[in-house]
């Protein structure tokens, strides 16, 4: 479909996926395999100005927004979902500065994530925080010269990488989720380390490691927002991000797409190539029906998002929830449709087929999410009455 891409769009996506069939292609299964993380890769997309895609002008980026982020998202998507995740990341760990930081953070900060120099990672998961993100521990105690943070975080993507993490934790454990800010932590901070590296099903080329703070003194101007928005940068967070992750879906999916086409097209059974096959096209006609949905949805919500819409949770929810499905039934479609060699390692829909499930579960499970989608419509029925 024509989606009237910009030139500078345009460019931004065509160089994205030559960075992806040429650097990333080649070395896909290798990072897979070793659960190796990709710094060449990220510093090549430096090199290419992909990091400033997401940054404004006036901090040396690009001034692009959501949508050109999932533009990028996509396409490093169709060939590697751990690659594109772990660039998406940095973006995800500074959206809450881009939206609620002083000038004077960004003006520290953005400009270094925008040439590469710097990894970001946002951490708000705990062992008993997962879609329930009001239920964290972690604390940030106002002490003399800032707050000391003392807890650990789990499952934060980019995680032992990145060199600046926004971290979600409790300023006033008094007030529960009111209680929650968002505060930014560098690496090197005394008091923060790393636990260790989780082993995954699919996405293996990303790290995803747990974070520890142990009497971790922050300066105090290193809170974003004000006290006690941490609960708010959070949600806010994810109804923009959340078409990112759609864009991962339907990036993989299209990869998962065109495998299986170019493997129809080869496979003799019966004297004929599967394609022939009416069942298969069939397949192969639904999972192209699905992909194109998928992307003209996620595509809409991105704009929206860049639009300035004030809530766009609804939509943010639906466009990951159905892109996320849809990647899941299209590699599971495609490794059928390969057959037996789909099961096997030496061919890539088996990997395709794993980093999928993860897009039906991080930022928001697609159940907690239909829950988000059913509340708004709750509302909107109230608000007609």
């Amino acid at each position: 479909m024509e989606y009237f891409l910009s030139e500078q769009q345009k460019i931004i996506k065509s160089l994205t996926r030559t960075i992806a069939e040429e650097k990333v292609l080649p070395v896909r299964a290798e990072l897979d395999e070793k659960e190796e993380f990709p710094w060449e890769i990220m510093k090549i997309l430096a090199d290419t100005d992909m990091f400033r895609v997401f940054i404004p002008e006036e901090y040396e980026g690009l001034g692009g927004g959501c949508f050109e982020l999932c533009l990028v998202i996509e396409e490093l998507s169709r060939v590697c979902s751990g690659v594109a995740i772990s660039y998406a990341a940095s973006a995800l760990g500074v959206t809450p500065l881009l939206a609620y930081g002083t000038e004077e953070q960004k003006r520290k900060y953005l400009p270094d994530v925008a040439s590469g120099k710097r990894l970001a990672a946002f951490a708000v998961t705990e062992s008993t925080a997962g879609s329930d993100i009001a239920a964290i521990k972690t604390t940030a105690e106002k002490v003399e010269g800032g707050y000391l943070l003392n807890g650990t975080k789990q499952f934060t993507t980019n995680g032992g990488e990145a060199e600046l993490y926004t971290v979600i934790a409790l300023t006033d454990k008094t007030r529960g989720a009111r209680g929650a800010s968002a505060i930014l932590v560098e690496k090197d901070t005394p008091g923060f380390s790393f636990g260790r590296k989780e082993k995954k099903l699919g996405i293996r080329a990303s790290a995803t490691r747990e974070l520890v703070f142990e009497d971790c003194l922050v300066p105090a101007e290193n809170i974003i927002g004000k006290e006690g928005m941490g609960f708010i940068v959070t949600l806010k967070l994810f109804d923009s991000s959340r078409p990112g992750i759609g864009a991962q879906a339907v990036g993989l999916a299209q990869g998962a797409l065109e495998a299986a086409v170019a493997h129809a097209r080869q496979r003799i059974q019966f004297g004929h190539p599967i394609i022939s096959l009416q069942a298969v096209q069939h397949m192969l006609a639904d999972m192209a029906i699905q992909v194109e949905a998928a992307r003209a949805l996620v595509y809409a919500v991105a704009r929206t998002v860049d639009s300035g819409a004030r809530n766009v949770s609804e939509e943010s929810a639906m466009a990951k929830v159905f892109a996320s499905d849809v990647a899941m039934k299209v590699t599971t479609d495609a490794v059928q449709i390969f057959g037996g060699v789909g099961y096997m390692r030496d061919y890539p829909i088996e990997k395709m087929f794993r980093d999928a499930k993860i897009t039906q579960i991080y930022e928001g499970t697609n159940q907690v999410l239909r829950n988000t989608i059913a509340f708004e419509l709750r509302k909107r029925k109230a608000r007609r009455e």
